[in-house]
């Protein structure tokens, strides 16, 4: 379970810092990377976007580590 919630993370950050990118400068580097809209990148977005609701997880185990 470890190695997946710092994959997890990892993705998350990597999504993090995109939108960054995108609010601060207007430049999106998944799709400059991989294309606009291409498969790949849509990939990407899609495996960012779980990775966000999988963080949502996060919290009820903190609050688990919290208790102990």
């Amino acid at each position: 379970m470890k190695g997946l919630d710092y994959t997890v993370l990892v993705i998350g950050i990597i999504g993090a810092l995109n939108w960054g990118l995108i609010g601060l400068f207007r430049f999106d580097l998944v799709a400059f990377l991989f294309g606009n809209m291409s498969w790949l990148s849509r990939i990407i977005y899609t495996l960012v976007g779980i990775a966000g609701l999988y963080h949502c997880t996060f919290f009820g185990r903190l609050s688990d580590v919290n208790q102990r």
